[in-house]
């Protein structure tokens, strides 16, 4: 009689482990299931982001063919406008000389985006600034960083494989190049912009 009791408990343990391990199994299915989607939806939404990044700063292409006068914008306007130092000094509440050093300022890089904004307040004008990618989108930007990052990986690899006589073809060379880049740019490293 000890013995069937015996076996009975060890069964009935063994149906509760096996319990056990199945929901073990099931909420680490579900766990991976979980994150795997919310990486995908991280990275959808990187993505969407980089593509809206990239429209709005499209407005500004055209901006960069237009070069910056040489004695700045504001002088610039300001004469074409036939307006003084004075009457400008007037608008902002500035003497001459304050007028004059703010233009001087703007010619050489040196004024804030809060100057700029009174100037072109007083003028009835609006200042706008943006950026614009040397590549023309920042999704350009990212692939050519990516790549840059994976070459630099891949050949430092591959001359420590050379050293041991390891190395690969030209061919496996490019290819690692690719995969790696396009991993990198999937998962938006922040090693890319080391």
């Amino acid at each position: 009689m000890y013995s069937n009791t015996f076996y009975h408990l060890s069964i009935l343990i063994c149906i509760l482990l096996l319990v056990y391990l199945y929901e073990y199994v099931y909420f680490c299915f579900y766990l991976y299931t979980y994150l795997y989607k919310n990486r995908q939806l991280m990275r959808n939404k990187r993505k969407l982001l980089i593509d809206q990044l990239d429209q709005k700063l499209g407005v500004f292409k055209g901006a960069e063919m237009v070069p910056v006068p040489q004695k700045g914008w504001i002088n610039t306007i300001r004469t074409t406008l036939n307006m003084t130092m004075d009457q400008l000094g007037t608008k902002l509440k500035l003497t001459k000389g304050a007028v004059q050093k703010i233009e001087e300022r703007e010619a050489i890089g040196q004024i804030t985006i809060n100057k700029l904004k009174d100037v072109g307040e007083v003028l009835d004008l609006k200042f706008v600034y943006g950026f614009v990618p040397k590549d023309g989108t920042i999704d350009n930007l990212i692939n050519s960083k990516a790549e840059k990052l994976a070459r630099k990986i891949v050949l430092r690899t591959n001359q420590n494989m050379k050293l041991e006589d390891q190395g690969i073809s030209d061919e496996k060379i490019n290819q690692s190049i690719i995969d790696l880049a396009n991993e990198i740019k999937r998962e938006m490293r922040k090693s890319l912009w080391d």
